[in-house]
């Protein structure tokens, strides 16, 4: 898929959670647990946590098809003080169509997550992704995503991978990014006990210093009401 024809046609918008294009595209995802778990996400949802205020969702589309989506939702501040102060957003069902990958949309989508979560008075977000999705994976510690104790549904699952980022009204660069990294990975940040080893991830300083090349940054994204 050449990348000029993706920024021109690419167009993400607001729908409920239960909209029939993300319904398609949850039921996507949740197949793509099944292939690579064995099983659907248990994580309980309910369609109403991704309605605004409180929460939202997301659908991209390409030349009018729905090919990605992804949402967010207000996550109990119980479950992630440890994670940091503030109010903080869950991502949730993030997911891109297998002949729309690689073309940087997943990077568009989660930037607009992002971007939204904050703009509704978010601080920071969280994940949970795991060790058979090595793409994600890699998207999530590339867009500044660090890890965080566990939570929720999976919090004792083997392989289960938290994760999460302090949201800014700027872009962070080397010098702030560094700043809240070293305050991330103190105990009861990075999961990490007092005293322990760092990890490979501590040491990288968690890829969130590294200012984005323009190729790397993803197709522009054109919101629509719907």
């Amino acid at each position: 898929m050449n990348m000029s024809a993706v920024n021109q046609a690419l167009r993400v918008v607001t729908v409920s959670y239960d909209h029939p294009d993300a319904a398609r595209l949850i039921e996507e995802v949740q197949q793509e647990h099944v292939l690579r778990y064995g099983g659907r996400d248990g994580t309980p949802v309910d369609p109403a946590e991704f309605a605004p205020p409180g929460g939202l969702f997301l659908v991209a589309y390409l030349n009018d098809v729905a090919i990605a989506c992804g949402g967010w939702r207000s996550h109990a501040a119980s479950e992630t003080r440890a994670a940091g102060a503030g109010t903080t957003a869950e991502v949730k069902r993030m997911y891109v169509s297998e002949p729309a990958r690689r073309t940087g949309i997943a990077r568009a989508l989660l930037a607009e997550l992002e971007r939204t979560a904050l703009a509704a008075g978010f601080s920071q977000v969280v994940l949970e992704t795991g060790s058979k999705q090595p793409e994600a994976v890699s998207l999530y510690r590339a867009a500044g995503y660090c890890d965080v104790p566990p939570f929720g549904y999976y919090a004792d699952a083997p392989g289960a991978i938290h994760l999460g980022k302090r949201l800014a009204t700027e872009p962070l660069y080397r010098r702030q990014a560094s700043r809240w990294c070293r305050t991330a990975r103190r105990p009861g940040w990075s999961g990490r006990p007092a005293g322990g080893p760092a990890t490979d991830h501590d040491r990288a300083g968690c890829a969130i210093a590294r200012r984005p090349k323009a190729e790397e940054r993803g197709p522009p994204v054109r919101r629509h009401p719907r």
